[in-house]
Formats: structure tokens, sequence, C-alpha cells
């Protein structure tokens, strides 16, 4: 469900490596429900976005509301807002030594001060949604890329996050397998969770999108709900991309 309550909102968002200037003057607002799609070809600043906004990637100018707190301010407690977002990227990130349940209750315990029975209590009712539960005593090296990617995803979810941010989460994956992933993000979705995901699954964007953002050489060209954006597109720039993806 959507509201007006606003949950992000970026202004003039600058950042640059050295010549490269790969966010110039982002501007965007994410609402609670959101599930904002980011699509575009690669090297357009999709990713980097996304890592500016958790803070992963520090921005070079603009700013970041998260819950209506800067968090782009020098003071800013930035460990305490990561841990209200989560974040999935292409690769796992899983560690290997570790079980799947020690895995994902980790952070839960050392972060949120849980206590291990609530954690794991927790980590297992998630297991269970995703149909891994009888994986939790096995290693990840067990385990397949769709099965380790939906488990990156329930680890984030163990953090209780206010919002979900994807980087492009089912590129590394075998193509049988990223319908068990995007399944996931789509219940996710179903339930209310707000989303930012950089993909390029196109049927995913136009089903389970809010609103979809077209993005090139580090600007936003095109901005609309999901139906206009892919039936009536406004910029050539984007009805040229459309045409060689769809």
């Amino acid at each position: 469900m959507i509201t007006d309550q606003t949950l992000i909102q970026v202004e003039q968002l600058e950042k640059s490596f050295g010549s490269l200037h790969a966010l110039q003057g982002i501007d965007l607002s994410i609402h609670k429900g959101d599930v904002l799609v980011i699509i575009g070809p690669s090297g357009s600043g999709k990713s980097t976005f996304l890592r500016c906004l958790n803070l992963l990637e520090m921005p070079t100018g603009g700013k970041i509301l998260f819950e209506g707190e800067d968090i782009t301010a020098p003071k800013a407690n930035i460990n305490l807002y990561r841990q209200k977002m989560g974040m999935v990227f292409q690769q796992f990130n899983l560690f290997p030594h570790m079980t799947i349940l020690k895995n994902m209750t980790l952070a839960p315990i050392r972060l949120l001060k849980r206590s291990k029975e609530e954690a794991e209590e927790k980590a297992m009712a998630l297991l269970k949604r995703v149909g891994l539960a009888e994986r939790a005593t096995a290693y990840p090296s067990q385990l397949s890329g769709g099965q380790k990617q939906r488990i990156a995803i329930v680890r984030a979810l163990c953090m209780d996050p206010d919002v979900m941010l994807f980087d492009e989460p089912t590129s590394a994956l075998d193509p049988e397998m990223v319908g068990e992933v995007l399944e996931v993000m789509r219940e996710l979705a179903l339930d209310g969770m707000t989303m930012a995901v950089v993909t390029h699954e196109m049927g995913f964007a136009r089903e389970v999108g809010t609103r979809v953002v077209f993005m090139d050489e580090g600007r936003i060209l095109e901005e609309a709900e999901p139906q206009r954006f892919f039936d009536a597109p406004q910029n050539q720039r984007t009805k040229d991309f459309l045409s060689k993806v769809l």
C-alpha cells in the first residue's frame, strides 16, 4: 500500500569518481510502500545511486533525507541508518564458514542486541517463508545460487529494515534460478515492503513496480508508473533503450 509518507528524499545528489561524474543532480522521493524500479544501460549510475542511498558510497554533493533526517550531515549516525536499510547485492556475501542460521542471526544479536533464541526464532520463520527451513544447518557452499540469494534477502529482513535496496539481485544467477528470487521479492512487495530495485528484469518492473525510473549518464531521464512508462515513454533515449530490451 502506498502512502504519502516520504521515507527517502534525495535532493540534487552528486557523485564523482575523479573526473567521472557518476551522478548529476539526482532528485527523487521514495514513499512508504513504494517499489521503485531503476533501469538503464550499464554505466548509467544505477548501482552508484543505490550505494549512495545507504552511504556505502559517500555523495560528493546534495543530500539524502531518510525518515526526515539528513543522513549526509557530518554528524549523522550512519550505522544506525544502515540498520534500517536492507541491502542485497549481485553477489551473496554470505560468510562461507558459518551455517545459514548463523549467517542470519549474527547481525541481529550483535547490532540489535537480540537474544540468540529470539534471533533464531525469527530467522527460522523467514527461512520457512522462502522454503529453505531445512537448510538452516547447511553451509553456503552447499546451496545453489538461487538459494543463496533467497538467504541473502531473508538475512537482510532479519534486521527488520524500513526499506530494502536490491542491486541487480538476479544478474549473477543461472536463468532457471531467477524466478525463485523474483518471487520472494514479489511477495515482499505484496506485504508492503518499501523497495528500491536496480534490475534488468523488465517483467518484474512492469508487474511489481509502483514507479519506474530510467537513468542514463548519471541523470534521471524519465520517471513514471509502469504502464505509462512501458506503453508510452516520453523521452527518446528511453524509447531507444526499451526497443532493445523488450
